[in-house]
């Protein structure tokens, strides 16, 4: 059963990959905002995995981050995610993102329980 206070921490160590330069998101070859808050949105599907109905799983809805400092490559970033919320299906999160001690950005995010295949049957 999904509850207020679950919570899992995802890690990544920055590559030339989830640079900006790499995923078009700017020209300098920092950790992509998009990958800090795909590393974010990974935080919270895991947080809540462990705890859905067999067969469903949960899908992004929206999110909404600062991106305040930047991270190099070789730089270890590592996200935080805590349900916040629960209203039947919908599931809310207080997400931050952090490199050692200094907080790179925080934000909100909202997944929503869905059955997988059914899912997958509208696409």
């Amino acid at each position: 059963m999904v509850e207020v206070g679950l919570k899992h921490t995802s890690e990544l160590t920055v590559t030339d990959a989830v640079t900006a330069v790499r995923m078009g998101s700017g020209d300098m070859p920092v950790l992509a905002t998009p990958a800090m808050m795909a590393l974010m949105e990974n935080a919270a599907m895991l947080a809540v995995a462990d705890e859905l109905p067999g067969g469903s799983t949960t899908v992004g809805g929206h999110i909404a981050s600062s991106h305040l400092r930047p991270s190099k490559i070789g730089d270890v970033v590592r996200a935080v995610a805590e349900v916040t919320k629960v209203d039947g299906r919908k599931i809310e999160f207080n997400v931050s993102a952090y490199s050692g001690d200094v907080l790179l950005g925080e934000g909100t995010h909202l997944r929503f329980v869905v059955d997988r295949e059914r899912f997958m049957s509208k696409i």
